[in-house]
Parts: structure tokens; C-alpha cells; sequence
């Protein structure tokens, strides 16, 4: 078929990318005509693990083609899935429209009345309804449910897709377009706009939700000694519960779960419905941040004024070069401004990190960031942080003090090898060497 996907960001090129893998024409579309470039020249403005290489692949055959106009698009296509970002308003908790909107007009303007308009964004529910009234083409609804660093995989292999249609005529068109999918026996919800919208957005509430749990529970066991790793573990085995997002730490980030329950929250205030708790969800998610702040004062003597700190981390999660709302980022400004000399790594993320943050110190590896520090704070999971070496470690460092704010290292071994150590939700280790 003949596809194309307005919006080229990180949704939108995984996208179109993908559907070019599974066999369409594709042309993405973008007002940016830098970014176009980079795209057409097969390279992504983001880290995507895979991504470059897929785009890099369809654009030589040219199966995959970027452009920044909608006149060609809107003649091209059969299908335009609208792929753009709803971040959230200024002053507000509610989600910012326009460049949904913007997009649904400029395509709608330009495509054949036959064509379906296709919204991938997530939004709040009552969006797909209010935009099918205003124009001749039909709109559907498809939610995506990316996870950074398996955006590829979660296209080509999803745990689901859904369909929010008015028409057979759309269900079937859908259904066309994901036909290779759904022959690998993905599972297939078909359903109206309402529902489609809140499949998104409810998702994102229970994970964040799940994830603020466990570390609410992490405060417990820091007020009362217990281990969280150790209820984590427990609770896990439950298959009611079950063990994924049951990891305490520093709390999630990110452009999607703290914008998106702020602006369900609100959405559903509007509709007359409570929905309080994800404001619970959201302060615990916050405070998790404040504590590394809390802990980092500690092992400094009470005062981080003049100490060097290492923050292994400055994207939001591993395998990714996003930053926004990262928590990492978010502990080592507040000790910046604290007066502490803070030294930023990550593997990915330097560049953007840099950019919103350039009052903050970088190193060009990990081992030119540990040198001389008198704390290091753990607070992105990078496999090779996790997997440092705690002897060779404590022989860079000025001081063996450390804060494992992701909950993955052996507080035993850290211990061991003289290291002053703390987690959240932890007790400190017995016989730690002060």
C-alpha cells in the first residue's frame, strides 16, 4: 500500500520505517526540513538501537522517501498515519493539541476523499471524535505502545494492536496495512474512538502507577528497615502482580508517562471523573528524586558544597539519548545548584544533555568521570555501569561513596571493596567501611 506518516520524530520515524519493512511505499513527512535531510541522507536525529540502519536500508531501494510537503504526500497516500507529539501545555496538566490538530488539517487539506487519516499520537480521550467531525476523509484510531530502546520490535512484533474505527471499510484498510502482523498471531482489539484513546492512556497510568507503588514501598522499608529488592522479589512470584516494574529506584522520566497521567488526570477532571491518585503517583515519583538529593547530602558530610559528583547517567532510561524529564539529569542540576562540582556521563546522551544543561561538567567516558569524585550517583542503568568493577572503581575515586539509584548493584560486593553504599529503599550494608 501507499503510506504516509506526518510527523517524524521518534514515533514517526520508527514508523515509517517499520511499515517500509513490512513491505509499503512510504513517504514521512516534516516541517522541518533539516530533519528531512538527515532522513533522506539516512540518518536519525535520535538514538534508536537498529533505526539508522532500517532507514538507511528502505531510502537506498527507495521504498522510503522524506519530504516536507504535504501536497506531495496528501497525492501520494492511501493511508496517513499522523504520528506527531502532544506535550503538555504550558501552565497546564492538560495535553497540547495543535500539532495533532495542525497535522489533521494540513493532510486533510491535501488528500483524496477516499483516503483514511490515521491518529497514532496519544490523546485524550474525545480527540478522534471531535477531529472525524470536521473532515471529509475518514479517521481512524491506532495507538502506538513504543518502548524506547525496542521501538523496532515493538512495531514489527507488538503485544497487541487496536483499532479504534467507525466502518468496516476502516477496519479493513487497517487490517491490509498490518496484514504480516497479524498473521504472526498478534492479537487484534477492535473497538470505538473512546476506548482506543484510553488504551494508551490507561496503560501508561497503570505502569507509572506500578512503578510509584513499589517505590512508596521503598519509603516504607527505609522508615522501617526492611529491603524492597527483598518485598520486590516476593511480590513478583504473585501472578496476580507479577515482577516487571516492581523495581524501586529513581523514578521514571521521559516525554511520555509524566505528561501523559498529567494529562489524563485532567482530562478526566473535565469529564467529571476523579482520577486523584495519579497526582499520588506523580508526587511519589518526584519524591524518589528528592531522596537520591537527601542521600547524596549525606554521604557528603551533610553538604554537597564543593564536592565532586559523578552522575553515571543522563538519559531518561538505557538505550536511549532521550532526556527529557530524566531524573538523572533532573538529582545532578538540584546538587549544581547546590554548590557541588557536578561531572555528568552517559553513552548516548552527551550531546542533548549538553544542550539543556550546559552549566553542568561532562566527561568524555565513564572512568574520566569517576576520577578524583568524592560521591558517584548510579541514576540510568547502562548495562556497563552496572557491570563496573567495584576494586577497579574505588581505585579512581576519591572517595568510595556511592548511590545505586536504579537498584542494580551487589550492595555486598560494593561493601566488600571498601565502598560506603546506599540504595533506595536499602538498609546500609552491615559493616560498611566510613
Amino acid at each position: 500500500m501507499r503510506l504516509t506518516v506526518i510527523g517524524t520524530g521518534y514515533l514517526g520515524a520508527t514508523h515509517a520505517a517499520c511499515m517500509a519493512e513490512l513491505g509499503h511505499e512510504v513517504v514521512g513527512v516534516d516541517v522541518d526540513p533539516e530533519k528531512v535531510a538527515a532522513l533522506r541522507a539516512g540518518q536519525v536525529p535520535f538514538h534508536e538501537p537498529g533505526l539508522g540502519e532500517l532507514i538507511a536500508r528502505h531510502t537506498a531501494t527507495g521504498r522510503l522517501r522524506f519530504t516536507t510537503s504535504y501536497e506531495e504526500a496528501g497525492a501520494f497516500g492511501e493511508v496517513h498515519f499522523v504520528c506527531v507529539g502532544t506535550p503538555q501545555r504550558s501552565g497546564s496538566e492538560a495535553a497540547d493539541l495543535s500539532y495533532v490538530e495542525s497535522a489533521f488539517a494540513a493532510i486533510a487539506g491535501h488528500s483524496a476523499g477516499d483516503a483514511l487519516l490515521v491518529g497514532k499520537s496519544t490523546v485524550p480521550v474525545g480527540t478522534a471524535e471531535a477531529l472525524a467531525g470536521r473532515y471529509a476523509a475518514e479517521v481512524a484510531w491506532n495507538p502506538e505502545f513504543l518502548r524506547e530502546g525496542y521501538a523496532i520490535e515493538d512495531t514489527l512484533r507488538p503485544d497487541r494492536l487496536v483499532f479504534g474505527v467507525r466502518s468496516a471499510r476502516a477496519e479493513s484498510i487497517l487490517r491490509a496495512v498490518y496484514e504480516p502482523v497479524l498473521a504472526a498471531g498478534t492479537p487484534l482489539v477492535v473497538t470505538d474512538f473512546p476506548t482506543a484513546e484510553l488504551v494508551k492512556t490507561a496503560a501508561n497510568a497503570f505502569l507509572a502507577t506500578k512503578i510509584s507503588f513499589i517505590n512508596a514501598m521503598a519509603e516504607v522499608c527505609e522508615a522501617a528497615g526492611g529491603d524492597v529488592r527483598r518485598l520486590s522479589e516476593a511480590l513478583g512470584h504473585d501472578d496476580r502482580i507479577g515482577a516487571r516494574f516492581l523495581r524501586s529506584g529513581v523514578g521514571f522520566g521521559g516525554g511520555c508517562l509524566p505528561k501523559d497521567i498529567r494529562a489524563f488526570a485532567h482530562r478526566a477532571d473535565e469529564l467529571g471523573v476523579s482520577l486523584a491518585f495519579l497526582r499520588e503517583v506523580d508526587s511519589i515519583n518526584m519524591r524518589r528524586r528528592d531522596r537520591v538529593v537527601e542521600l547524596a547530602r549525606e554521604l557528603c558530610g551533610g553538604a554537597v558544597l564543593g564536592a565532586r559528583i559523578t552522575v553515571l547517567g543522563a538519559a531518561f532510561k538505557p538505550d536511549s539519548d532521550d532526556i527529557r524529564d530524566s531524573p538523572a539529569l533532573d538529582v545532578a542540576a538540584r546538587l549544581g545548584l547546590d554548590g557541588a562540582d557536578v561531572t555528568v556521563y552517559d553513552p548516548a546522551a552527551m550531546d542533548n544533555a549538553r544542550k539543556a544543561f550546559p552549566l553542568l561538567g561532562y566527561a568524555a567516558s565513564a572512568e574520566e568521570a569517576l576520577r578524583g569524585a568524592d560521591l558517584v550517583l548510579l541514576l540510568t542503568e547502562w548495562p556497563q555501569f552496572r557491570e563496573l568493577d567495584p576494586e577497579r572503581t574505588r581505585s579512581l575515586v576519591g572517595r568510595p561513596h556511592i548511590v545505586d539509584g536504579r537498584g542494580v548493584l551487589d550492595a555486598d560486593d560494593w561493601t566488600a571493596a571498601g565502598w560506603r553504599f546506599r540504595a533506595l529503599g536499602r538498609p546500609a550494608p552491615a559493616g560498611e567501611e566510613r
